[in-house]
């Protein structure tokens, strides 16, 4: 089974929504079968929360499955079981690797790496902008670079 973690900071707005729609998107190339996904958030604020409303509004607006997303925090054991961590933010990143800098033997990903046209870093946090058209959007061509990416690495 291949793992992937999607990790923002409250793990109410950017990471349930990638985990949604990658967990979407695997379902839709019938890889449910080897690609299981999960998010997590670097920070302890929201831990048992559902998402935003905002989140779920855009998952909804686009007909993707939110049930079973709960806020949870980033263990050190995440790195042992996670093949692939990708962070939402360059902060993330830094955070990622406080929490789990002497497990994680392979790279923390940042989602907009992955996507050569697009100039932003980060995707940004719809908790303060308010924009998670702009964030469903980032994270739509993220997920489907990383899903791109993980077929080439795993030879699926």
């Amino acid at each position: 089974m291949i793992r992937v973690l999607f990790v923002c900071l409250g793990n109410i707005c950017r990471s349930p929504m990638a985990e949604a729609m990658f967990r979407d998107l695997v379902l839709r190339e019938k890889l449910d079968d080897v690609i299981e996904v999960d998010s997590a958030g670097t920070s302890h604020w929201h831990i048992g929360e559902s998402p935003h409303e905002g989140t779920l509004a855009i998952l909804k607006k686009y007909k993707v499955s939110s049930e079973g997303l709960k806020a949870r925090q980033l263990q050190v054991e995440d790195s042992d079981h996670f093949h692939y961590i990708v962070a939402m933010d360059s902060e993330n990143v830094k955070n990622i690797y406080r929490k789990i800098a002497s497990k994680r033997k392979g790279p923390v990903i940042q989602l907009p790496d992955l996507v050569k046209e697009v100039k932003m870093k980060d995707v940004p946090d719809p908790y303060f902008t308010g924009n998670f058209e702009e964030v469903y959007e980032l994270i739509e061509k993220g997920n489907l670079a990383l899903l791109q990416l993980i077929k080439q690495e795993q030879h699926l």
